[in-house]
């Protein structure tokens, strides 16, 4: 009997430890004040380096959004994701993505077989980086007590950014999980200065 209480036990402990890893991470866009420094990162396609302040320089709105090739809820938001891209990429916004604790290879598979359609840079490559990452910096700085973080979702109001220096601003809209359809998009489309439009929840 004890044994059978035993086997029982643990299964409830790694279904719930499963759960909790690969769950609903979905959370509501918020302003927090803390720095975000500007970076260059190399380019995943081709190796290049990307300057965050130039890369947004002619951009109304760009969404930095961290993520993990291999995270489960990043999966979940990818699509939406691609979704704003394409569909807002001529209206002013961008998608920047920046992949955290994955191998290199592992990326590219993850970039390829999904056809991402916006730039990824690389700020890590290893589990072990987790505690050293500006990433994760940013999320101790407003709250963030999962993990990993992926994904982690930053907006960029470019007519707010400084223009100089390494800090680009103290006060953010983000999303410390997976973005709300619905809420995000009637955001991006208020700072485009675009009509408001009926959007699935």
């Amino acid at each position: 009997m004890k044994q059978i209480f035993a086997a029982v036990l643990i299964l409830c402990f790694a279904v719930t430890g499963f759960a909790k890893f690969g769950g609903d991470e979905t959370a509501h866009l918020e302003q927090k004040e803390f720095e975000y420094k500007d970076w260059t990162l190399k380019n995943l396609r081709d190796n290049s380096e990307v300057n965050l302040r130039s890369f947004a320089k002619d951009k109304k709105l760009v969404l930095v959004v961290y993520f993990a090739a291999w995270c489960p809820n990043w999966h979940r938001e990818m699509p939406l994701v691609k979704k704003l891209s394409e569909k807002y990429k001529d209206k002013g916004f961008e998608v920047v993505a920046v992949s955290e604790y994955a191998s290199l290879e592992e990326t590219k598979k993850h970039a390829t077989d999904n056809k991402l359609n916006f730039p990824i840079v690389v700020e890590s490559e290893k589990y072990e980086d987790r505690e050293k990452t500006p990433h994760y910096k940013y999320r101790q700085a407003v709250g963030d007590q999962r993990k990993w973080g992926s994904p982690w979702n930053l907006f960029l109001e470019t007519k707010e950014m400084n223009k100089n220096g390494d800090v680009l601003g103290k006060k953010f809209s983000i999303v410390t999980g997976e973005m709300i359809e619905a809420e995000v998009e009637a955001f991006i489309r208020e700072k485009l200065g675009l009509p408001k439009e009926n959007v699935k929840n």
